[in-house]
């Protein structure tokens, strides 16, 4: 649930209305916990059949997860990898003299990774190998290391590696989310902002409130987090350094201040802001404080996004008489109506490469996400689940992350863009919402 103008337009009444209900709502939140679960619900038929060899191992290692594990895991759960089982293996070769070729053509394999774990001290070297198995040649061979307390971070290293180089796209196993949680209800609610792996590990408590917190949104370093927390009474938007735990106001006018959204260049953000009496959404200038003002009209403009240009914003609007995408190419550029589909199409969110914008659309009395093309306009509906929200695409374009219910229970759930694999990140107990997917962080 987010507090923002798509919530007030599902539920029919007028804006300050569903103010004061959200937060109601809020409160009546259900019990959370903070660690992620991973639960792989369809994959898609074209995946890619690959071999994650057991990596050879020399010396004491890390107990817990092995790190060619961690990558057969990260590529299943890309949707686009289908990986065969060790125990179907017929050897378990670590270098590339004990690859037999035809031996995994005859498993019907395309790729096969290999690889070599040695411990020195504290530190884990890890040496792998990825072979086309039909051309029977190297396509990949590094050496990476790691402090031995940090195999996971080694082991999405690899995984990216190996994505990039079948897909031609960076890999994603890397990066963060960020999400909410709430424990407790009514006046023992606690609410909570969540950073973590992509596969829900590694989970770490940033804030704590009594107070609702929404709309996290990670700037383009991943070295800091804006978002909206109720803390002083009223919503503030505030910038969190994950480091430093240092946190400061950078929105706190009168009425409406949610929906914080950073430039591609970190040095500004997209604000609505209802100060002026009348929702409307302002670019601030974060060094400075200042702000220009992006949208001048009677009806609600909210939910603004920056386009992969970082000149032009998406946003929500009710001007046509209900909430429907816009596309402003510049500042004081008239606005273009995106979205046609149905009477509800809200909170846009474009991929990286100017070719889509997802969106929470309304067919009938369902809530899905839906896309556009860009290019034809085409509208296509990619989420089978029916109450979902707050849509995040992933820093390569070919994930989706969104809230949603399953079994009355409040869930994460990544699909491929195309809507073609999917899997889901429930908390342990309870509800988990407001996902946000960080970036690549080179």
């Amino acid at each position: 649930m987010t507090l923002n103008a798509h919530d007030s337009y599902r539920q029919g009444f007028p804006f300050t209305t569903a103010l004061a209900a959200l937060v109601v709502l809020m409160l009546l939140a259900s019990q959370a916990r903070s660690e992620l679960l991973i639960r792989i619900t369809e994959g898609a038929d074209s995946a890619i059949p690959i071999s994650v060899v057991p990596f050879a191992e020399s010396g004491a290692m890390p107990a817990g997860d092995k790190v060619s594990s961690i990558v057969q895991a990260d590529l299943t759960m890309s949707g686009e990898f289908r990986p065969l089982e060790p125990s179907r293996m017929l050897s378990l070769p670590s270098q590339r003299s004990e690859v037999y070729f035809r031996d995994w053509r005859l498993l019907g394999q395309r790729y096969v990774l290999v690889g070599q774990l040695t411990r020195s001290g504290d530190r884990i070297e890890a040496r792998y190998e990825l072979f086309d198995v039909n051309r029977e040649e190297r396509i990949l061979g590094e050496t990476a290391g790691a402090p031995a307390s940090n195999v996971r971070t080694l082991a999405h290293h690899i995984s990216d590696r190996v994505y990039e180089a079948i897909t031609g796209d960076p890999g994603v196993f890397s990066t963060k989310l960020a999400y909410v949680t709430v424990t407790g209800d009514g006046d023992n609610a606690r609410y909570r902002l969540h950073v973590s792996d992509v596969d829900g590990k590694r989970s770490r408590t940033r804030l704590e409130s009594r107070e609702p917190i929404l709309s996290p949104a990670w700037s383009p370093d991943g070295k800091q987090l804006a978002y909206v927390s109720f803390e002083t009474g009223k919503p503030v938007v505030f910038v969190h350094e994950l480091a430093s735990g240092n946190r400061r106001k950078v929105a706190d006018f009168p009425g409406l201040n949610s929906a914080p959204a950073w430039s591609p260049d970190g040095k500004s953000m997209l604000l609505t802001l209802s100060k002026d009496g009348n929702a409307e959404i302002y670019r601030l200038d974060i060094a400075s404080g200042n702000l220009t003002r992006m949208t001048n009209h009677w009806a609600i403009d909210t939910e603004g996004a920056w386009d992969h240009t970082g000149r032009g914003i998406y946003f929500t609007s009710d001007r046509s008489g209900g909430p429907q995408i816009y596309h402003m190419e510049r500042a004081g550029a008239e606005p273009r109506r995106i979205t046609f589909g149905s009477r509800y199409n809200a909170r846009p969110r474009p991929d990286a490469k100017g070719e889509y914008v997802y969106y929470v659309h309304q067919r009938e009395r369902a809530f899905h996400i839906a896309r556009t093309n860009l290019k034809n306009g085409e509208e296509s509906v990619i989420t089978r689940t029916e109450s979902d929200e707050s849509p995040s695409v992933s820093p390569n374009g070919r994930l989706l992350i969104y809230a949603t219910q399953q079994n009355g229970t409040s869930v994460l759930t990544v699909v491929s863009a195309n809507g073609g694999a999917a899997y889901s990140l429930p908390a342990s107990d309870g509800d988990v919402r407001e996902p946000a997917w960080g970036p690549i962080v080179r």
